[in-house]
């Protein structure tokens, strides 16, 4: 049985920290940079870059821009909570759904 929170953990989050990731590169911004922003390692930043991590999910719209706005924070060097704004795109993915179920398909799969 797999868990709800475990979907988020294993595909959702890696798949919003991709996206940033490839955000901020695509601004710019180096990739090393761009790890210490997301504080992630750098080989992670080039493993979402590469697809070789987190997974290839199409978002809508809406968290599309919610990535990029984030991005931007990040890239103009605003005080955010990094864990905050993540956690707020996570939330965007499920709106409508059921508690913390499952995130719905359409929403997050190719």
């Amino acid at each position: 049985m797999e868990a709800p929170c475990q979907k988020i953990v294993w595909d959702v989050l890696p798949a919003i920290r991709a996206a940033i990731a490839v955000e901020l590169v695509r601004c710019g911004i180096s990739q090393v940079e761009a790890s210490r922003m997301l504080e992630i390692a750098p080989s992670a930043v080039s493993q979402y870059l590469s697809g070789k991590r987190g997974y290839r999910i199409e978002f809508e719209a809406d968290v599309k821009r919610s990535i990029e706005l984030l991005a931007q924070d990040l890239r103009d060097g605003k005080k955010i909570s990094l864990v905050q704004r993540t956690c707020d795109i996570c939330r965007q993915l499920r709106e409508g759904d059921e508690g913390c179920g499952s995130v719905p398909a359409q929403r997050c799969r190719d």
